[in-house]
């Protein structure tokens, strides 16, 4: 023991200088701990905030429906309609808002590229996204003027937040991750399918380098993302849409045209009669003899 602690003294008095970059690595570790436990914590709250917006709106909806019910009928019905038609037609304006925005990212490849954990399964928040949706979808009514009980809007308007908080944390997650979970060469891969695809949608290309382009696109993503048949036919719309005809005049040379001053209307020649030759021709008329 005493040898080992003369050891250590000496090692301290021969490598003190080492105690500097010791703490200053010590210290980069503290500091990037603190601010990955920052992002938690304000990933955190902003989920909480959004799920006590939600709760507000749910806490709105079962107010409005006891004050549907408390003006109708002394006898309820359970198979009729408690629910106002215009908190349907909100959620589901709600609803097909966070479906629109998904479809933003499944329908446009250049997305998908730019940010593929978004339809990735594989990672939990997309999958739980998935999820949500699958839920909401199914507990959607037929028509915002479709009878309802309370029971069922409730499920639905709970379904409908769930959707939206699993949007929102999957989208912040797939915009923080975009290529980091692909290896090196996958992340080349990506790159040049990215180039590649803006040659495919471009309208000044020819139709012969577009479709190369678009083949090219296909090879270099398979494997790495999987697009969707309706992403599929989407692309392949913009990669066939036809380039303009080689007489139609470009922008530029139209916008000189309207600068330039019209020329002046020409002379109409004299219109000859339409004579129909089925009808017989109309008598000479004989000059009138002087007196």
């Amino acid at each position: 023991m005493d040898e080992f602690i003369r050891g250590l003294g000496t090692f301290a008095q021969n490598y003190w200088w080492l105690i500097f970059p010791v703490m200053a690595m010590a210290g980069g570790i503290a500091k990037s701990w603190e601010r990955s436990s920052k992002r938690r914590h304000e990933r955190r709250l902003e989920t909480l905030r959004m799920k006590a917006q939600l709760k507000t709106a749910e806490i709105e909806a079962r107010a409005l429906t006891q004050q549907s019910k408390r003006r109708g009928p002394s006898v309820v019905d359970t198979t009729a309609s408690v629910v106002p038609n215009d908190l349907v037609a909100r959620l589901f304006a709600e609803h097909d808002e966070i479906t629109a925005r998904w479809l933003d990212y499944e329908l446009d490849v250049a997305k998908l590229i730019a940010f593929p954990a978004m339809s990735d399964g594989r990672q939990p928040l997309t999958a739980a996204f998935l999820r949500a949706k699958k839920t909401a979808d199914a507990l959607r009514p037929a028509s915002a003027d479709a009878k309802v009980s309370e029971q069922q809007i409730t499920e639905y308007l709970q379904a409908v937040g769930d959707y939206a908080v699993a949007f929102e944390i999957a989208e912040k997650d797939a915009r923080r991750l975009r290529d980091s979970t692909f290896t090196g060469p996958e992340r080349k891969r990506l790159e040049r399918a990215q180039q590649l695809l803006k040659v495919a949608v471009d309208e000044s290309a020819t139709q012969a380098e577009r479709n190369v382009a678009y083949k090219r696109v296909r090879e270099e993503l398979d494997g790495l993302i999987l697009l969707s048949d309706a992403a599929v036919t989407v692309l392949e719309k913009q990669v066939a849409r036809e380039l303009p005809a080689q007489g139609t005049a470009s922008p530029a040379s139209d916008a000189e045209a309207a600068r330039a001053p019209e020329p002046a209307p020409a002379a109409e020649p004299e219109r000859m009669p339409i004579v129909d030759p089925l009808r017989p021709a109309p008598p000479r008329m004989q000059p009138r003899e002087e007196a």
